[in-house]
């Protein structure tokens, strides 16, 4: 009868799908709370379609990753009992927002909690750009390092300068904060509104052309949205100077990648940092990764341990909450 009753207990538990091996921490909020049947995709790699819609079917709860496209199909088969979906991230363009309101599905995501991580990954990624560091760590291993050279190797710093940032919130904010003791004399920002804690870096709120023809370092870190896609192409670069350095630790899709190519092969802008693109992973082929002045990372914005380990703790939380019908620690209001 031992048995008997634990699959009773079994059955009475909600089923979740886990679409990736999350770090342990969120696991284990799961698996402790007594009140779900976790069911884990368990790789670091992303679950293949089918196998994602086979895990959703007849799940009351989802905890899905960026890389995952929860679309129309899988919320098909997921079926009526889908109640919550827990993504672990701040993003949310990988989920069909519409569907999800129509069908009453509350939504968790991760904000707050990497803005420190990123922030710090994005001044890492100017640096190392507008110094260019990878650049020179390769001409010592490859034996291009002679004698000093007055300007070999030379690149822009960030005091006396002239730093755009495009869309000032929770992020752009932290990487404003960050910038501003290394001498940075004028902080620009645009977006859709001024914001009052621009104050708190001495951010003057400009047009984009303004923003775009005065700054010697212009950061990306605005949402994706339709008004934001495509935003960087030609004639964003174009109205920059020849000597800034562009760096977007936001969305691939906010650039045009052809357009950043022929403004960095030109000449038409100095340099680039990205530490997001499209598609990712890039293809090791990918023209941008064949020039000198363009730096790029595997979308690592948020990649510490501490700050993983805390989002995935988050997501565990808002996932645990929207199953019992309570205050999820963060919601995103559709």
């Amino acid at each position: 009868s031992y048995n008997c009753s634990q699959m009773q207990a079994a059955q009475q538990l909600v089923k979740v799908f886990v679409t990736r091996r999350i770090p342990q921490e969120g696991l284990k909020v799961l698996s402790q709370s007594g009140i779900c049947h976790v069911q884990l995709w368990d790789s670091d790699e992303p679950v293949p379609q089918a196998e994602l819609l086979k895990g959703v079917s007849g799940a009351r709860g989802l905890l899905c990753l960026l890389s995952d496209k929860i679309d129309q199909e899988v919320l098909d088969a997921a079926g009526p009992d889908l109640k919550v979906i827990s993504t672990l991230s701040v993003g949310f363009d990988h989920l069909a927002i519409e569907d999800i309101r129509n069908r009453g599905i509350r939504v968790g995501y991760t904000p707050d909690v990497l803005t420190d991580a990123t922030a710090e990954l994005t001044v890492a990624l100017l640096l190392a750009t507008a110094r260019r560091i990878p650049e020179a760590v390769a001409e010592v291993k490859n034996g291009g390092w002679s004698t000093w050279k007055p300007l070999w190797m030379c690149g822009y710093g960030l005091s006396g300068s002239t730093v755009g940032v495009i869309g000032l919130g929770r992020i752009g904010l932290a990487i404003a904060k960050r910038l501003k003791p290394f001498g940075v004399k004028r902080l620009l920002y645009w977006g859709r509104t001024p914001k009052p804690e621009a104050s708190e870096v001495e951010g003057e709120f400009v047009p984009l052309d303004a923003l775009l023809g005065e700054s010697d370092f212009v950061v990306v870190s605005c949402a994706l949205t339709p008004e934001t896609q495509q935003l960087c192409s030609k004639d964003f670069f174009g109205k920059m100077k020849k000597t800034a350095v562009f760096v977007n630790s936001s969305r691939g899709a906010v650039v045009n990648q052809e357009d950043l190519y022929e403004a960095l092969s030109s000449g038409q802008i100095a340099a680039a940092g990205l530490d997001v693109t499209t598609p990712e992973p890039l293809p090791p082929d990918h023209p941008l990764l064949k020039l000198k002045n363009c730096v790029i990372l595997p979308h690592i914005g948020s990649a510490t341990y501490s700050t993983r380990g805390i989002m995935s703790v988050l997501a565990a939380n808002n996932l645990l909450a929207g199953l019992m019908g309570g205050k999820m620690p963060s919601e995103l209001v559709l």
